[in-house]
């Protein structure tokens, strides 16, 4: 009698990794809602108007003031760029665990700081002024949130390796 065994292999889960992108972004934003007053004496609204000014530009740091439109823009914006690293980073880690969940989440965190400050200023130079320890801090958080959410909510799925 012979037997055959398919070889299979695990692959991301999508539902999960929708889940802790949106987690950490809403822990990421708590954070920074609490923090960026205490830290600069600035207007809570001001953290809203850096992310929105992505879109709408510079202009809208000059008045700190609430705007119900730029807080929908900014929190949309917010959200599905952190569910869109989130969806890299779990491509990046599923086939492990925790801990690498925990640890690559954190230095994928850092990693997306370097990137986003140290590149993306380039065509976004008003963000040049956020480049600090406490905005790469920020980032470790959210990665190490989001890497840990995604490994505590995924689903173990296997496919048949047709390669």
């Amino acid at each position: 009698m012979t037997t055959t065994r398919t070889r299979m292999r695990q692959v991301m889960d999508w539902r999960a990794s929708i889940q802790a992108g949106l987690i950490a972004g809403v822990v990421l934003l708590v954070i920074m809602m609490i923090g960026y007053p205490i830290a600069t004496g600035g207007s809570v609204w001001t953290v809203f108007r850096f992310i929105a000014s992505l879109v709408l530009g510079r202009e809208l740091l000059l008045s700190p003031d609430f705007s119900f439109g730029i807080v929908l823009l900014a929190l949309i914006l917010h959200m599905a760029l952190s569910v869109i690293y989130t969806w890299v980073l779990a491509f990046i880690i599923h086939r492990w665990g925790l801990i690498v969940g925990f640890v690559g989440g954190a230095l994928f965190g850092l990693a997306l700081f370097a990137i986003n400050f140290y590149t993306f200023t380039a065509l976004f130079p008003w963000f040049t002024v956020v480049r600090s320890w406490q905005f790469a801090a920020l980032h470790v958080i959210f990665g190490a949130v989001a890497g840990t959410v995604y490994e505590l909510l995924e689903d173990e799925i296997f496919v048949p390796d047709t390669d």
